[in-house]
C-alpha cells in the first residue's frame, strides 16, 4: 500500500486553498499589476522543481508554481470582483516597480 498520493493530493488541495487566499489579500493591498512578479515566481518554483531529488519535494513546489502562475493570472479578474463589490475594495494599493509600463501591457486570461 503506498499513501504518497493520497497524501500528494491533499497537500496540492491546501496548496491550491491557499493560493485562493492570497489572490483575495493581494489584489486588495497591492493591486493586479503585480501579476508579472507573481508569474515569474510561479515559472522559478516550476523550474525549481525539476532539479529536486525528492518526490515529495517536487511535488509541492511544482503545485507551489502552479497555483502562483494560476494566481497571476487570477488577479485582474479579482480586481474585477472587487470593482463590482463582491470582495471589499481598497483604493490606496502599493504600486510595483515599473508600474507605468506593465499598466500598458494586456493582463493574461484563462
Amino acid at each position: 500500500m503506498n499513501p504518497f498520493g493520497v497524501f500528494l493530493g491533499i497537500a496540492t488541495l491546501l496548496l491550491i486553498g491557499l493560493g485562493f487566499a492570497w489572490v483575495i489579500y493581494v489584489e486588495r493591498y497591492l493591486g493586479f499589476l503585480w501579476w508579472p512578479y507573481f508569474m515569474a515566481f510561479g515559472v522559478l518554483l516550476v523550474l525549481a522543481s525539476l532539479f529536486l531529488r525528492s518526490d515529495w519535494a517536487s511535488a509541492l513546489l511544482g503545485a507551489a508554481g502552479a497555483s502562483f502562475i494560476w494566481g497571476s493570472i487570477e488577479l485582474k479578474e479579482q480586481a474585477i470582483r472587487a470593482e463590482r463589490g463582491w470582495f471589499p475594495f481598497r483604493s490606496e494599493k502599493i504600486k510595483p516597480p515599473f508600474a507605468k509600463t506593465i499598466s500598458k501591457w494586456k493582463a493574461p486570461r484563462l
